[in-house]
């Protein structure tokens, strides 16, 4: 029967089996889709292609067999991608995915050409699995274009598809490899599961939706599941594999169906505050759910519909709830310091309440044989229970330092594995107690979920620190690769001298270099400070870079080398948000939230005189005078004041006008003018030589100003604002020059010219460094895709078969659409962060994008799509 299936879709498989004509509509927008399936897609082929797979693996392996050159028949060229049209059209696109790994598993540990076609396709379906369900136009339009250059199926398909829009920078080489590290999620781990196969896990997160894994590659499996509106807290597969239940602060269950990633009937409302935890019963017929209303309720998993009244005895909220493995039993873990057991038939109480944790309760769990349970604590304690008597089993197991988030049994029930916030990751032995190997470590924040893999293989943790990690579960080393030189949101950043490179200082304590052309980093990440970097400077001479942190210290680094040159230099006792270079490099000012201002020996890293004081609240902005004989410093306490280098002596009056803190100060390059930015939504300038106001302040942006700085010839001033936009203004007259710059998503905390002013550059807690080109960034002509109100520059829109799209719209789902809201193009979710074209370069630098420039001139869309395919 698997022959007979193969050979029918090499016969009848085709491009555009059902003559679509218009790629601009998804498939429920093709009126008469049905009867063209009807038509055109025979029963057999339906057939074949919906259950090849299924045949194939109940027939015995044999390399050498007529059903694996079959096999192979059909996955060396383009058929697969006919394939997936066709489950596209029949809207079954995410079961392609499970059809190919059924065969792979089939086929584990054989080796045969056909395999590898096999595998490279599980790849194209996890990566392009969304615009493939929406619209079968777009497994080529879409998809086809962002597939790695030398995968097999880019290989066996680019000269069938000539007239598809061009990926000219950022495209792949390869699949990426197993990671040991998944990123994805834009805030911190809140709780993961495995499906019941193994191969997926969900994850929930802070504030990002639900995200669903490859469990092999750590690949993202289409797009979140949204539809929370608030952090959500629990997740878990049903026990058939075919839902997802996830619970939230929103006061909400939702059920969602795990391979389309549909939410499936309304939400489930019930309790009054948030809930915390819930999980399916062991046959999958109900869901238990905790909240912070202190009660506990259970529900029809298929209806919705709440059973039976709520369970009270809890005395303060409900942290984690779980089924027995024989369904019979309920245990839960509250903020009450308790445990309870209930009879998950009547609702009622099991004997009293466990006590002996001394702080919150924030999981519990039984063991597989169902005769214990483990909990865990803020405490710091995992602690064992035996699940009939109550009474507990040994003595606490201890070892974390800070609060244990997490426990959970592995599937023999022989070892526990426990998530802390102390960052790690430990196994115990359950019998026992003792621990087992040494903590597993690589989480740089506190570790809030962890489970095993079913077969007991592997451990998937998820951390605070906005990352999944998988290891394997006897040696505790991480499996796959690890990412490095990644950074978070940025908060400084500078170019270096001669324009080569950029700088960049972050949340995450890190400096990265980058370089300016290419956005390619350059290097692994400078390391050394305990907190948030708010400020870079690089010496004149582009051999050394310093930096001000939030752990109150300065840093010197030899930029070509990466290490520390000088001394940790310590003296402030607050923040530190500026440091800057003298002109002639031998000496570095300083700026703190300790309200003081000071002078360094930028060889020797030696304080240099006494702090200069003045300021009655934090100083946020420090910058020397072109001539080095000044230095001028903007503070919280509204005011610039302006000093002599030399003696520190303060120079005048306060410079007073800000009716809000003072976010900027810089000099004009003659040194004649100071600008300075606010949080009262202005700029303001100022003779340097008199503080006198020069003009009236300068409004633009809607919200407060983070930064401005002048071109290298004076002409223009450059303002970053939280209201994610930049704005250039023309520095004699004060008038604004064009339009804000659109395209960051967060507010923009950094900005700075190129030494040759051709370039802005600016960094954003978007976790993005973008470049702009200073003369053409503005100019009428360039096309745009926009999220919202934030705007992103393409490379050329000289599309084919439709009219150049004047106003293409990126929405949030991936999908570039023209101004009447129809598809013409889907982008990988790693790409859209990264979009760029000549005039700007978009640099991600969370662990999750890249920097990718399109090139749309000659592709066919709409009407003219079928033209993508030329003879081969």
């Amino acid at each position: 029967m698997a022959l007979a299936c193969l050979n029918t879709m090499i016969s009848k498989l085709k491009f555009n089996i059902c003559g679509l004509k218009d790629s601009h509509l998804s498939n429920e927008e093709v009126e008469d889709m049905e009867d063209r399936i009807k038509e055109n897609i025979p029963d057999e082929l339906q057939y074949s292609c919906m259950h090849w797979s299924s045949h194939l693996s109940l027939s015995p392996y044999s390399a050498g067999s007529d059903t694996i050159e079959k096999l192979y028949e059909l996955f060396d060229g383009v058929r697969p991608l006919y394939w997936a049209e066709v489950l596209s059209l029949m809207g079954n696109a995410p079961i392609g995915i499970r059809m190919l790994q059924e065969v792979l598993s089939w086929a584990k540990g054989m080796k045969s050409p056909a395999l590898e076609y096999v595998d490279d396709m599980r790849r194209f379906l996890l990566a392009f699995l969304k615009p493939i369900m929406i619209s079968a136009p777009h497994v080529y339009i879409s998809a086809l274009p962002f597939t790695p250059v030398k995968s097999l199926i880019w290989k066996e398909s680019s000269r069938w598809f000539s007239k598809l829009l061009r990926v000219e920078k950022g495209r792949m080489e390869r699949w990426p490899a197993r990671s040991s590290t998944w990123t994805g999620h834009t805030s911190p781990l809140i709780c993961l599961a495995y499906s019941p196969d193994g191969l997926r896990v969900v994850s929930g997160s802070d504030r990002d939706p639900i995200r669903i894994w490859d469990a092999e590659s750590g690949a993202p499996v289409g797009e979140p599941l949204k539809g929370h509106t608030w952090t959500v807290t629990s997740v878990s597969y049903s026990p058939d594999g075919r839902h997802i239940m996830s619970s939230s602060w929103d006061k909400t269950i939702r059920i969602w169906d795990a391979e389309s990633g549909a939410s499936v009937g309304e939400p489930l409302k019930g309790h009054t505050e948030s809930v915390s935890s819930a999980s399916y019963s062991p046959d999958g017929r109900h869901l238990v759910s905790g909240s912070d209303d202190h009660t506990i309720r259970i529900w029809d998993a298929k209806t919705g519909a709440s059973v039976g009244d709520p369970l009270k005895g809890h005395t303060d909220g409900v942290h984690s709830v779980s089924y027995s493995p024989d369904g019979r039993y309920i245990v839960s873990g509250s903020n009450d310091c308790t445990i309870r057991i209930w009879n998950a038939g009547t609702g009622a109480p099991v004997g009293k309440p466990l006590q002996g944790h001394t702080d919150f309760i924030s999981s519990v769990a039984y063991s597989p044989d169902g005769r214990h349970i483990a909990s865990s604590s803020w405490d710091k304690t995992v602690r064992i229970w035996d699940a009939e008597s109550g009474a507990p089993v040994g003595e606490p197991l201890k070892g974390h330092t800070r609060v244990v988030m997490c426990a959970s049994y592995s599937p023999d029930g022989r070892h526990l594995v426990s998530g802390s916030f102390d960052d790690t990751i430990r196994i115990w032995d359950a019998k026992t107690g003792t621990s087992v190997g040494d903590p597993l470590k690589g989480h740089t924040s506190g570790v809030s979920s962890v489970s095993y893999s079913p077969d007991g293989r592997y451990i998937v943790s998820g951390s605070d620190d906005h990352t999944i990690r998988i290891w394997n579960a006897e040696t505790g080393a991480p499996v796959g690769e690890t990412l490095e030189g990644r950074t978070g949101e940025v908060y400084c950043l500078v170019y270096s001298p001669d324009g080569r490179h950029v700088v960049s200082g972050s949340r995450d304590h890190r400096i990265q270099i980058w370089n300016a052309e290419t956005g390619a980093q350059v290097g692994g990440p400078l390391e050394g400070h305990a907190d948030s970097v708010h400020s870079i400077a690089y010496s004149p001479d582009g051999r050394h870079i310093a930096s001000g942190s939030g752990d109150s210290t300065i840093r010197i680094w030899d930029a070509e080398t990466r290490v520390q040159v000088t001394k940790t230099m310590e003296g402030h006792t607050g923040s530190i948000h500026s440091v800057e270079y003298s002109p002639d490099g031998r000496y570095i000012v300083s700026g703190s939230w300790d309200n003081t201002i000071r002078i360094w020996d930028a060889e020797t890293g030696a304080q240099v005189g006494e702090p200069l004081r003045g300021h009655t609240k934090g100083a946020f902005s420090v910058k020397y005078s072109p001539d080095g004989r000044q230095i001028v410093s903007g503070s919280l306490d509204h005011t610039i004041r302006m000093w002599d280098a030399a003696t520190g002596a303060p120079m005048g009056e306060p410079l007073e006008g800000h009716t809000n803190y003072v976010s900027s100060v810089a000099y004009s390059p003659d040194g004649r003018h100071i600008v300075s930015s606010s949080h009262d939504k202005t700029l303001r300038i100022w003779n340097s030589k008199t503080g006198a106001p020069v003009g009236e302040p300068l409004k633009g942006h809607t919200v407060y100003f983070t930064g401005a700085s002048y071109s290298p010839d004076g002409q223009y001033i450059v303002s970053s604002s939280g209201d994610e936009k930049i704005r250039i203004w023309d520095a004699e007259s004060g008038a604004l020059v064009g339009g804000p710059l659109k395209g960051h998503i967060d507010e923009v905390t950094s900005i700075s010219y190129s030494p040759d002013g051709r370039h802005v550059v600016s960094g954003s807690w978007d976790k993005t460094i973008r470049i702009w080109d200073a003369n053409t960034v503005a100019s009428p002509g360039v096309r745009h895709v926009s999220d919202g109100d934030n705007t992103i520059q393409i490379w050329n829109t000289d599309v084919s078969g439709d009219s150049a799209p004047s106003d293409l719209r990126l929405d949030q789902d991936g999908w570039v659409n023209q101004a009447n809201g129809s598809h013409l193009f889907w982008v990988p979710e790693d790409c859209r962060n990264g979009l760029t074209c000549s005039a700007i370069l978009t640099i991600p630098t969370g662990g999750f994008g890249r920097v990718v420039r399109l090139n749309l001139s000659g592709a066919c869309f709409g009407a003219s799509w079928e033209e993508i395919m030329t003879s081969g």
